[in-house]
């Protein structure tokens, strides 16, 4: 029982984490807002990159990229939740059924990877060059956040063995 309840005890830490993430986005917009908006920009990139043809510098569309975001940080929070309650109500089935409940937080822990590594290190990091910037790069948080997802993907995905 006690590599259920780490599992499920890690799945539900990770939601709250995707919660508080997608809570303090909504209700603090303008901080982070901020950030997408220079990230976006790319102003403050290598000066005379030849890559500024991909800055944008449309409000409306660093709006819709961090409600995006956004989205996907709540949609991880969900199905993360999920995943944590499935498992809680299974822990004290059959290594079959517990198995089975892990569906969830594969696809929390999914989501958030997409998030945190697609979002920011693929499109904000190397798209938009966020990693020239020394003011708004946010790749070392990114790192931090998928690589914790994928250590405890990794260990819920571990099989189970009979309880006994």
């Amino acid at each position: 029982m006690t590599l259920r309840y780490a599992k499920i005890s890690m799945v539900l830490a990770l939601a709250t984490f995707a919660f508080l993430v997608t809570f303090n986005n909504i209700t603090d917009y303008g901080s982070n807002f901020v950030f997408v908006q220079h990230v976006l920009s790319m102003d403050t990139t290598f000066p005379n990159n030849s890559s500024m043809y991909r800055s944008i510098s449309t409000p409306a569309l660093w709006h819709a990229a961090y409600w995006l975001i956004i989205a996907g940080e709540g949609i991880t929070f969900i199905l993360l939740l999920l995943g944590g309650i499935a498992m809680f109500q299974a822990r004290e089935g059959s290594a079959a059924e517990f198995n089975s409940s892990k569906k969830w937080a594969i696809a929390g822990c999914a989501a958030g990877f997409f998030v945190w590594f697609f979002f920011f290190m693929v499109i904000g990091g190397e798209w938009f060059l966020m990693w020239q910037s020394s003011t708004w790069n946010g790749q070392d948080a990114a790192f931090r956040f998928y690589m914790t997802i994928l250590g405890v993907l990794i260990f819920v995905n571990q099989p189970e063995r009979e309880l006994g």
